[in-house]
């Protein structure tokens, strides 16, 4: 798989994303690592595992890659050391957690592949649900992996389309025949940058252009933190192929059929939890779509009480909605840690330290005597919630009623987003009710399943972990990971 094994952590009931990608190539012959560097930078809220660089000079030796990556943050891997060394005017960038396929270097991705045809530099967004058939395929053909992703698989599809077809481009759309789930992919080729995206677009892609260099990115944050203008996202089904001669020429071969598109699957998790606030995917503002979930919540489950605030830091826009609607004042309950990493190390069982407090302190003055209403984005295990609305009840809050941004959680994900296995999940066979007792909290209450068209203004999306119905069949062996044992 494209992303890792899941590390159950203590002290988060988050749920993460799998990677962000960012590719750019500046016709003017300018070096690109630095900018690459500052774009992963913001996306590092979708992977905070891993990270790597791979750049290339378009007027050096055909096929010669500089590459670096490493285990760690974007500004812990990376130094203007290792920057600096890197000269090439076209590269791409990659930002990795692993949902499934090992927390190692070795799956740090871009992946840089030398084959007959010269070299390709590929990083992958997403999961692909027939990645174990598409491997013992090339397994049983003599291939050897030096990985456990499906980043790989893919990149040996391309190698191999790529000696039967005139263009590398026309590889990626024969590969992407073969490839079942989700994907946004970067390919760099010698002389070409190549975006693509899967039929159902899952997972976001788009275009932008600084100057004489043009960008493809996960997210318009990217775009925005380096200068860049917006042009579009990368639709559906659609290839892109970069190059100073013709500019962005677009290929939907892939959608020769006329449904293709029309029946995208877009992630509704990029909206309610993983984008940054200040990205738009697909048209769409993130924080206008949450700014909606939070008033369908006041407008759907009100309840009286004198203070909203927000589990940070994607519950805290929802909240605002939330307040806007129903006139409840609201207000910032919890202080956050931000230097709290990934890997921090976590308390034992025995100690009194609790790994909550560690991330999170509650505001006393703000919530003492006060009805809160308490937004978050989500509840998957329920092994925070209970802790959250004990800290605010022991900072004095007299009512604490929790309203949820999502609906509840009764289904894996297979597309990128590490939702366990139903057991797992605190919803999957309770009652609402039977959740509220076991959280403590005074009421709680979700977004409705029939909101989420609304709240993405009718974009069309992926709900299958809320109802179990996927755009694609489910994989017949379970692809993600060791994080639902």
């Amino acid at each position: 798989m494209e992303c890792g094994i899941h590390e159950q952590k203590e002290y988060t009931d988050k749920l993460k994303e799998e990677c962000g990608v960012f590719g750019m190539y500046d016709f003017s012959g300018e070096d690109v690592a630095s900018t690459i560097y500052y774009g992963l930078f913001a996306l590092q809220h979708r992977g905070q595992e891993s990270c790597g660089i791979a750049v290339s000079d378009t007027n050096g030796p055909k096929g010669k890659v500089l590459s670096h990556k490493g285990m760690g943050l974007v500004n812990e891997v990376f130094t203007q050391k290792h920057l600096s060394k890197m000269k090439g005017d076209i590269g791409v960038g990659h930002v990795r957690y692993s949902t499934a396929g090992g927390s190692t270097r070795e799956n740090a991705q871009p992946l840089v592949l030398n084959y007959v045809k010269g070299t390709l530099g590929l990083a992958h967004n997403g999961n692909l649900v027939n990645a174990p058939e598409l491997r013992r395929e090339l397994e049983y053909d003599g291939a050897i992996f030096q990985t456990t992703i499906d980043t790989e698989v893919i990149a040996y599809h391309i190698a191999r389309a790529r000696v039967k077809t005139a263009n590398v481009e026309q590889a990626v759309a024969a590969a992407m025949r073969k490839l079942v789930g989700s994907y946004s992919l970067i390919v760099m080729s010698p002389r070409k940058l190549i975006g693509a995206r899967d039929p159902f677009g899952f997972r976001p892609l788009c275009i932008g252009k600084r100057d004489n260099a043009y960008i493809l990115a996960s997210e318009t944050c990217a775009l925005d933190t380096i200068g860049a203008e917006f042009i579009r996202d990368v639709e559906p089904g659609e290839i892109v192929t970069i190059t100073p001669e013709h500019g962005i020429v677009s290929d939907r071969s892939m959608c020769l059929d006329p449904a293709c598109g029309k029946q995208a699957a877009r992630c509704i998790f990029e909206y309610i939890y993983f984008g940054r606030p200040d990205s738009y995917m697909d048209g769409v503002s993130v924080y206008q779509a949450r700014l909606r979930a939070g008033k369908f919540l006041a407008m759907d489950s009100p309840v009286e009480a004198d203070l909203v605030v927000g589990v940070p830091e994607s519950g805290n826009v929802a909240a605002m909605g939330y307040s806007q609607q129903s006139g409840i004042p609201y207000g910032t309950a919890f202080v956050k840690n931000s230097y709290v990493g990934r890997t921090f190390i976590k308390p034992k069982q025995s100690s009194r330290e609790s790994s909550v407090r560690v991330k999170l302190n509650v505001l006393r003055d703000a919530v003492a005597g006060k009805r809160v209403i308490m937004i978050d984005d989500s509840i998957v295990r329920g092994t925070t919630s209970d802790r959250i609305v004990r800290m605010l009840r022991e900072a004095g809050a007299k009512e604490v009623h929790m309203r949820v941004s999502s609906p509840p959680f009764l289904y894996p994900c297979y597309f990128g987003t590490d939702v366990p296995a139903s057991d797992q999940l605190i919803a999957y066979q309770r009652t609402v009710e039977e959740i509220r007792q076991i959280i403590g909290a005074d009421s709680l209450a979700y977004l409705g399943v029939d909101r989420l068209e609304q709240m993405v203004d009718g974009l069309t999306i992926c709900k299958g972990c809320f109802t179990g119905k996927y755009p694609v069949d489910p994989p017949k062996e379970d692809i993600r990971g060791e994080y639902d044992k």
